[in-house]
């Protein structure tokens, strides 16, 4: 046992001794030592090939290098270092640089290819990615070579962060990415007559993946696949395919026309450029498409695709589209249009809406202690509480009997039959509401805003007698307004409009009115005032106004009734006023 865990010991150092040696192959690190370029003040000589690229060379202790030569029939030739182009005869001769700030020239000799007299390597290579590879110099080996030196486009492969070597002419790739595609040039440096060239050469690297040899995959169609079609129509074929990368060979999408299952028997189709898109690193995806016109459904259909490995083929089948007949949508097209109509007229009258619904259908319990007032009045004007126009003077017990038929005849007491003043005589003094006064039970002093909004959510109604002059008073539209807001939040909230003229509803106040007021205008319940001795109006708006006070109402006020004030001839006069 213990020899043979002395002989395991001794495998693996000689492996771990023995693998650097394997690595060897890629030499990283072995670099040729490079020049730094071109020196200046000297006169270089540079060979090319004719019908491969070339490269103009570069300066290091010159960012921008512009080499200019007149060529043959006075053509004038520029060039900036590190640009390609297929070498041409045209191209030799003596180029100066432009930008060098010194004399420094170069001579580029453009030769044919078949005059190299030596077997030369291919100028294109393939490598495959996550492997090592080999890039081969061409010519190499066709003359005496004392130095090459490897570029990837115009930068030094050597400078590159990548692991490479340089080894007998040849670059060595320890391993091969897909972003090492791309042009290489090696320079040659060789001695003739006793003259310095330097023989570039190009090799153009194409890094693909290794793909397993395998036939292309039909994505669609499927097997058994069926698609429907009106006969006599046009109808659009495709066949969608997937095939590994190969350099020179693409898949190629056909489609084939038979009778029935005769395979043996089968018509090209004519189909336009087929379509194709690297779906991954190693497979593209080829689109072929066919317009057909069938005429019956005995043909069937074929899709082949084939690559350097093989073909791959689906057939599919046609069949008859059937054709939905429809009810007639008169009917539920009316109908829904009538709905759309309803919705949309809803939405825009939303607000309406909603003003009616808390203003005719949703009041809650109205408990009387938790109100402190049960009648919010906001009018526009002033309430005598000691004299009265024409210098008639009363008091508040007297003004219970304000409505006596000998007041009501005088011209003192047709001043009381104002709305300003002969609804708080009827709602407090005769049926004993608590009634809320902005001048009489606000403390002055504060703000009229807060005075106002308080007093609303205080109160169990708001009664708003509407006339031109309210409608053209800012703080009195603002009470209005804020009564609809606080109806809005607060279903508990009665609010009902007097009109004392219906005829200045049509006059367009200044400043215009605020929107919600004039919605709010349309809908909210309301009613009019009628003055005078008009017996049945008078009679069915006070009848009207009782119905739509709040329930509760205050039952230990001790009040003097209106039929109280009068004696026995008088009381038919005055069931007119009341």
């Amino acid at each position: 046992m213990t020899e043979r865990r002395g002989m395991q010991i001794t495998n693996i150092f000689l492996f771990f001794l023995i693998f650097p040696i394997s690595l060897e192959g890629c030499c990283e690190g072995n670099h040729k030592k490079k020049t730094t370029g071109l020196q200046q003040n000297i006169h270089q000589h540079y060979r090319a090939v004719e019908g491969e690229m070339f490269m103009m060379p570069c300066l290091k202790s010159v960012s921008q290098v512009v080499w200019s030569s007149t060529g043959e029939q006075n053509e004038r030739l520029s060039f900036d270092c590190g640009s390609k182009f297929l070498a041409e005869a045209k191209h030799s001769g003596n180029y100066t640089c432009l930008t060098c700030g010194s004399k420094l020239s170069l001579h580029l000799q453009v030769v044919e290819k078949n005059s190299l007299g030596c077997q030369s390597e291919e100028s294109s290579v393939i490598l495959f990615i996550s492997r090592g590879g080999v890039i081969y110099c061409p010519g190499f080996n066709c003359s005496d070579n004392t130095d090459v030196i490897w570029y990837k486009d115009n930068k030094y492969v050597s400078e590159q962060p990548r692991h490479s070597c340089e080894e007998n002419g040849q670059l060595h790739l320890c391993q091969v990415k897909e972003k090492d595609t791309g042009q290489y040039f090696c320079d040659r440096k060789i001695i003739e007559q006793g003259v310095r060239w330097v023989f570039k050469r190009a090799v153009h690297v194409t890094a693909m993946f290794n793909v397993s040899r395998s036939t292309p995959t039909i994505v669609y169609p499927t097997v058994n696949t069926t698609e429907e079609v009106e006969l006599g129509q046009s109808h659009t074929l495709e066949c969608v395919v997937h095939s590994p990368i190969e350099l020179k060979v693409v898949a190629v999408v056909q489609w084939y026309m038979h009778h029935g299952g005769n395979m043996e028997n089968m018509t090209l189709l004519h189909m336009k450029e087929q379509r194709m898109k690297k779906v991954t690193h190693a497979f593209l995806e080829v689109t072929g498409r066919v317009v057909v016109t069938p005429q019956h459904l005995n043909h069937r259909y074929t899709c082949i695709a084939s690559n350097s490995f093989g073909k791959t083929n689906v057939t599919i089948q046609l069949k008859k589209k059937m054709k939905v007949i429809l009810p007639s949508l008169g009917g539920p097209i009316v109908c829904l249009l009538l709905v759309a109509g309803l919705g949309i007229i809803l939405h825009i009258k939303w607000l309406e809406v909603k003003l009616i619904y808390r203003s005719h259908f949703q009041h809650g319990k109205h408990n009387g202690d938790e109100k402190e007032f049960d009648v919010f009045l906001s009018y526009v004007g002033s309430l005598p509480s000691a004299e009265v126009e024409g210098g008639f003077t009363i008091s508040s017990k007297e003004a219970a009997c304000l409505s006596s038929m000998d007041l009501l005849n005088s011209e003192e007491g047709k001043a009381t039959q104002r709305p300003e003043v002969q609804l708080p005589q009827v709602l407090e003094d005769q049926w004993g509401y608590r009634l809320c006064l902005l001048e009489r039970d606000v403390l002055p002093g504060g703000a009229y805003t807060n005075d106002v909004v308080l007093a609303i959510h205080r109160s169990q109604m708001l009664i708003c007698l509407l006339s031109a002059d309210y409608l053209s008073n800012n703080n009195a539209v603002f009470v209005l307004e804020s009564g609809v807001q606080a109806l809005l939040q607060n279903s508990t909230l009665k609010l009902l409009l007097i009109w004392t003229s219906r005829a200045s509803s049509l006059i367009q106040p200044d400043p215009p009115l605020p929107t919600l007021v004039q919605r709010a205008l349309k809908v909210l319940p309301s009613m009019d005032w009628t003055s005078g001795k008009t017996a049945g109006v008078s009679s069915n708006f006070w009848r009207s106004l009782r119905e739509a006070m709040p329930n509760h109402r205050v039952s230990d006020v001790s009040h003097a009734g209106p039929l109280d004030c009068l004696t026995k001839t008088s009381v038919t006069e005055f069931s007119e006023f009341v």
